[in-house]
C-alpha cells in the first residue's frame, strides 16, 4: 500500500506494539460496524464487518485500515454483489493463493456464502464460482443458514469454513472443508452438535494453539442483552469438541452490552479479541452496534481466562500525533433522548449528545444536533491561540456523505475559513482537512447530508497541531442524492367539513392533488365521515415527497372509529414495501398486533398499542416522529414510544390500507393529516 508523504514521519512496526504507549478506547471504531474480522496483511491492520445502523444492518460494505490498531481509516469496497442484494454480513478475508478472498453472507436469495477475490485487501472485489454461493443453505445439514462464515487455514494447507446462524434449531454448527486450489469446491462436510458446543447460537471463529484446535461461537440474541462468546476445543479441527471453562469468557457487564460475534488476531505472543457490542444507549431494533478490542488470555492450550473489558488495549503512536486539548465546547444545540424503557433498555433513557462529547476523543460518545434541520455548529474554544494543520472529523456515519465548512477564529467573532466542504458529495471516516492557521476558536457547521432526516452528529473532531502520515486510499465515489428539508407544513388535509363525497375532493394541504375514492361522506356518531367496508381505499394523486423519505420527521393524525378491532387494520400509509427490511416502513395501524400502531418492517420495531383505543368510540389517534424517537398519542395522552431511526422510500398515500389484502380497515374515519415536521 502507498501512502502520503509525510511532514511527520513515524515509524509502526509489529515489535513496537510490545512497548506499547498510548491506551486504545473502546469503541476502536467511530460508527455502527458488527460482526467484525480483523486481518494483518503485511504491517497493515484491517477490519472487515457488517455496516450497521442502516435497515437490517444494510449498509454498503466498506473496510478500515489502520497501521497501530488505534488510528483507523474507512474506506467503501468496491464489490460486484449479485443483482438484488444489499446486505454483506458477517464477511471473511483469506489470503490465499497470491489473492485476497473475500466470503460474505446475505439471506435474501437463502441464507447463502459468496466469494470473491481481489489483487488487493481493498479490493475492487469480483465473484467467484460465477457469483453463485459457494456455501449454500443447506450445506451440512437440510435448511441450515449458510451465514457467519470464518475460513480456518490449517498448517497443511487445508481450508476449513465454520458456519451457521440459529444453530440451536438445527442442532449444531455446519462447517465444510474447502479445496484450497480454487477456495470454492466442497470437499466433506459434517456438523458440530450443541452437545459439544453448549448454546451456540453463530458466529464461529477457529484459531490453533500449540496443536489443540479453539472453536469460539456466540450464543443468545445479538439484538438484546443476552449476547455472549464461548469456546470448546478439540485435537481435530473436525471435533470431536470439548466444552471450555470459564464459559461465556464474554458477556454483558457493567458498561457493556450485548458483546460477540468476534475474531481474534494473535501479535507476536499475545492474542486480542476484536467483537462488537451496543451503542450508548442501546437504540432500539439492536442493529446499531459498534467495534471493540480487549486482550484474550490462554491460561492453558486449552483454557481462555474471561475477558475483562475495562483491560485497555496499549497500542504503539507517537506522542505528536496526539490531538490537541480543548478547552471547552458549545454548539447551537444537542438533542436529549428521553424515553420510557424497552426490551432494549431495562431502565428509562434520560441521554444528552453534549457539544463536549465531539471532543472526549472516545466513540462510544458523540455530540448529536437536536433537530436535523441544518444549519448546525459546533464550537472548540482551544484555551488559547494554537497552531492548526489538520482536523479530522469522524461523522456519526462514514457511508454517507455531509457536507460542511470549518472555520477558526482569535475572537470568537471574525472567522476564516480553513476549509470549506459545502458541495462534498463523498463519504468517509475521518474527513481530513489540512491547512495552516494559528487559532483559538475552532467552528465545524454542517450544513447538508446525503440522506433526508440524518442529524449533523458527531463523534470526534480532533484538531492537531501538525499533520501525519494516513492510508493512502482509493476515493469513495461520488453520491449525487441529497438530503431534502422540511417545509414545515402541513401536506396533506383530508378534510370533510363541506364535502358531500370524496370524488373529486381536493387535498388542502401544501403537498396539492386531489383525493380519488368512491365513498361519500356520512354522519355517524356526530362525525361527518367516510365508511371503510373492508376493500375499499382512498388514494392521493400526488405521491409522499422527498421530505418524508429515509429519516424525516413527521406527524401523522387520524380521527377514527373502529367498530371492531381485527388484527391489522391501515389507517393510512406513505412508505413503499419494496425492498421492505427492518425500519424500512411506516404506516400506521389501529389493530390489536404487535404493528397495531406502527408498522416497521420487523416486530422488533413495530409499536403496537400498550393500551388498545376502545373499539365502536371516536378517537384521535397522532404519531410523531422527531428522527430520533416515535410516540403514540390517543386522544391526546401518550400511548407509546419507541427510540429508532428509519430508513424509509416515499410511495403513494393511501388512507384505508397499506395496500396488502389482509390490512384493509373496516370501519370510519373523519380527518387525516399529514405534517412534514414533529410535533412538540
Amino acid at each position: 500500500m502507498k501512502f502520503k508523504s509525510l511532514i511527520l514521519i513515524f515509524l509502526l512496526t509489529v515489535s513496537s506494539m510490545l512497548s506499547a504507549q498510548t491506551p486504545v478506547n473502546n469503541p476502536l471504531l467511530p460508527g455502527y460496524f458488527a460482526d467484525p474480522t480483523i486481518k494483518q496483511f503485511g504491517d497493515t491492520f484491517y477490519i472487515y464487518s457488517t455496516t450497521d445502523g442502516v435497515k437490517l444492518a444494510s449498509g454498503e460494505p466498506t473496510v478500515w485500515v489502520s497501521r497501530d490498531l488505534q488510528n483507523w481509516y474507512n474506506h467503501e469496497l468496491d464489490i460486484k454483489l449479485p443483482d438484488g442484494l444489499t446486505n454483506c454480513w458477517a464477511p471473511d478475508v483469506v489470503f490465499r493463493n497470491g489473492k485476497y478472498y473475500y466470503f460474505m453472507g446475505n439471506c435474501q436469495f437463502g441464507c447463502n456464502i459468496y466469494g470473491y477475490v481481489s489483487d488487493s485487501p481493498l479490493g475492487p472485489f469480483v465473484p467467484i464460482n460465477n457469483g453463485d454461493a459457494v456455501i449454500p443453505v443447506g450445506t451440512a445439514k437440510k435448511d441450515l443458514p449458510a451465514l457467519d462464515a470464518q475460513y480456518f487455514v490449517d498448517d497443511d494447507g487445508s481450508v476449513y469454513s465454520y458456519f451457521g446462524t440459529w444453530c440451536t434449531s438445527f442442532g449444531g454448527l455446519g462447517w465444510a472443508k474447502i479445496n484450497p486450489d480454487d477456495m470454492t469446491t466442497i470437499i466433506k462436510t459434517g456438523i458440530i452438535p450443541t452437545q459439544q458446543l453448549p448454546k451456540v447460537f453463530e458466529a464461529a471463529y477457529m484459531l490453533k494453539r500449540n496443536g489443540k484446535y479453539i472453536l469460539m461461537y456466540s450464543s443468545g440474541d445479538c439484538r438484546l442483552s443476552s449476547y455472549a462468546v464461548h469456546y470448546a476445543w478439540a485435537d481435530s479441527p473436525e471435533g470431536p469438541f470439548h466444552y471450555g471453562v470459564n464459559n461465556p469468557i464474554l458477556e454483558t457487564q457493567s458498561g457493556v452490552d450485548s458483546p460477540g460475534h468476534h475474531s481474534v488476531i494473535k501479535i507476536q505472543d499475545r492474542y486480542y479479541i476484536v467483537y462488537h457490542r451496543h451503542d450508548i444507549p442501546h437504540s432500539s431494533g439492536g442493529e446499531t452496534r459498534q467495534v471493540c478490542i480487549n486482550g484474550l488470555k490462554f491460561l492453558s492450550d486449552t483454557i481462555i481466562e474471561k475477558v475483562d473489558v475495562n483491560m485497555m488495549l496499549q497500542s504503539p503512536i507517537n506522542q505528536h500525533v496526539k490531538p490537541l486539548p480543548v478547552a471547552s465546547v458549545t454548539a447551537t444545540s444537542f438533542y436529549h433522548l428521553k424515553a420510557s424503557k424497552n426490551r432494549f433498555n431495562t431502565e428509562d433513557i434520560d441521554f444528552k449528545y453534549l457539544p463536549e462529547f465531539a471532543a472526549d476523543n472516545s466513540n462510544a460518545t458523540m455530540w448529536k444536533a437536536k433537530t436535523a434541520n441544518y444549519p448546525q455548529s459546533i464550537t472548540y474554544d482551544m484555551g488559547s491561540e494554537v497552531t492548526i494543520k489538520r482536523i479530522e472529523t469522524c461523522f456519526e456515519y462514514s457511508t454517507y456523505f455531509y457536507q460542511y465548512k470549518i472555520e477558526v477564529s482569535n475572537d470568537n467573532k471574525t472567522w476564516k475559513i480553513f476549509a470549506d466542504r459545502t458541495q462534498n458529495r463523498r463519504a468517509g471516516s475521518p474527513m481530513i482537512d489540512d491547512d495552516f492557521a494559528k487559532a483559538r476558536y475552532v467552528k465545524l457547521t454542517v450544513t447538508g447530508t446525503e440522506k433526508t432526516g440524518l442529524f449533523p452528529a458527531v463523534f470526534r473532531m480532533s484538531v492537531y497541531s501538525d499533520t501525519f502520515e494516513y492510508p493512502d486510499l482509493p476515493s469513495n465515489k461520488q453520491m449525487n442524492e441529497h438530503s431534502v428539508a422540511s417545509t414545515n407544513s402541513l401536506l396533506v388535509d383530508f378534510d370533510l367539513s363541506k364535502a358531500k363525497t370524496v370524488k373529486g375532493l381536493v387535498n388542502k394541504g401544501t403537498l396539492g392533488g386531489n383525493f380519488i375514492g368512491k365513498q361519500k361522506v356520512i354522519v355517524y356518531k356526530g362525525k361527518r365521515c367516510v365508511y371503510f367496508d373492508g376493500h375499499s381505499k382512498i388514494v392521493l394523486s400526488k405521491k409522499a415527497p422527498q421530505q418524508l423519505s429515509w429519516n424525516g420527521a413527521f406527524t401523522v393524525s387520524v380521527d377514527v372509529l373502529n367498530p371492531e378491532i381485527g388484527e391489522g387494520e391501515c389507517l393510512v400509509s406513505w412508505t413503499s414495501r419494496d425492498n421492505m427490511l427492518m425500519s424500512s416502513y411506516a404506516a400506521l395501524y389501529y389493530g390489536t398486533s404487535n404493528y397495531g400502531a406502527m408498522a416497521h418492517g420487523d416486530g422488533y420495531v413495530d409499536l403496537g398499542y400498550s393500551k388498545l383505543p376502545q373499539a365502536g368510540e371516536w378517537h384521535n389517534i397522532k404519531v410523531t416522529f422527531d428522527g430520533m424517537i416515535e410516540k403514540i398519542y390517543v386522544d391526546g395522552v401518550l400511548n407509546r414510544e419507541l427510540p429508532l431511526m428509519l430508513f424509509v422510500e416515499p410511495s403513494d398515500i393511501i388512507i384505508g390500507t397499506s395496500g396488502e389484502p389482509w390490512e384493509f380497515f373496516s370501519g370510519y374515519i373523519s380527518d387525516v393529516k399529514i405534517w412534514d415536521y414533529c410535533f412538540d
